[in-house]
């Protein structure tokens, strides 16, 4: 053997251990943070908690509220360690009063099913979103998204646009700039943080209380509510609830070319809500939508990312606004 297959042997031997031993810490400190406790999981809104068996995703739950007539509405909450409906859950209590509401717990979260045996990417999300609307709403809705889900609700509008009447995007990812020259080895940290024990570490660190309250405090211009922040680290207790964040926290399931390949090729009519988010930034979008005739944007500050809990009056005014032509 060579004195460099030598030193790569070494290197190899090196990373190896290294791994090893992070693994073994990590097993430590999840035992000690989590000891693989769950908590019981409530519904996170006072409504009809219904679900189907989707083709391509498993079993899938939605709350719904079907007591008003009108042009039915699709709530989807964002992807992050710990989502659920309790995000939208002012808007659905608002708009209940109005219309039919409908909000789906996205593939991995929430009460929908966790399954481990399956990748967690873009194409899921959006079969998806397709699927509870044609089969479970039955006619075009107009469907408000947060975050990343954007990406999945764009995607579903434009492969299905008899869906869609209107989408609206909360804070949205695939605006920042030279986002879509950003490339990332999503398939080589997917499988370092699936490593079994490092994963579960990782992850019930991210989970621990303090830490979903640092996170979640980040998306307010206030605090969090303390129902947010007890929900989210309720459902982030659950079985299986590790999967769908790997895909997440390894960057698999963001398309960073979204701009040009599916946002600017959508033609349903679509609204950015947005100000200042602590996890994206906005510098590609003003000029993007001056140049879409279907687009519009407006921003309502100070808010973080979620301003229907802080600013309920200004988010739904302006959505009022937007619908009213359309």
């Amino acid at each position: 053997m060579s004195n460099q297959d030598n030193k790569r042997s070494g290197l190899g031997t090196k990373l190896f251990g290294g791994l090893a031993l992070a693994a073994a810490a990590g097993g430590y400190l999840y035992f000690k943070l989590n000891n693989r406790a769950t908590e019981p999981l409530p519904k996170s809104l006072e409504a009809d908690l219904m679900h189907f068996e989707s083709d391509v995703a498993g079993e899938l739950f939605y709350y719904v509220d079907k007591r008003r007539s009108g042009r039915p509405l699709l709530l989807l909450h964002s992807i992050n360690a710990a989502p659920s409906s309790m995000e939208i859950r002012p808007l659905f209590d608002h708009y209940r009063q109005e219309r039919p509401v409908y909000s789906l717990e996205l593939p991995g979260f929430g009460f929908s099913e966790r399954s481990g045996n399956r990748p967690y990417l873009p194409e899921l999300y959006t079969q998806a979103i397709i699927e509870m609307v044609s089969t479970q709403i039955g006619t075009a809705v107009d469907a408000i998204a947060l975050s990343l889900t954007s990406e999945f609700v764009a995607r579903a509008a434009m492969q299905r646009p008899d869906l869609f009447n209107s989408l609206t995007l909360i804070s949205p990812t695939g605006f920042q700039m030279g986002q879509a020259e950003k490339s990332y080895p999503g398939d080589k940290l997917y499988r370092f943080f699936s490593l079994p024990i490092l994963s579960e570490a990782l992850y019930a660190l991210l989970t621990t209380r303090p830490i979903i309250r640092y996170y979640s405090d980040q998306s307010f211009v206030g605090e969090a509510a303390d129902a947010f922040v007890d929900y989210a680290y309720a459902t982030s207790h659950q079985p299986g609830a590790r999967f769908a964040p790997v895909y997440f926290l390894s960057t698999q399931l963001f398309t960073f070319d979204i701009l040009p390949t599916v946002y600017a090729k959508l033609n349903t009519p679509t609204l950015v809500l947005y100000d200042d988010d602590p996890n994206v930034t906005f510098e590609n979008l003003p000029g993007f939508v001056a140049s879409q005739t279907n687009w519009h944007a407006e921003r309502l500050a100070p808010s973080r990312g979620l301003p229907h809990w802080e600013m309920l009056g200004q988010v739904t005014a302006v959505l009022d606004n937007f619908w009213q032509p359309i």
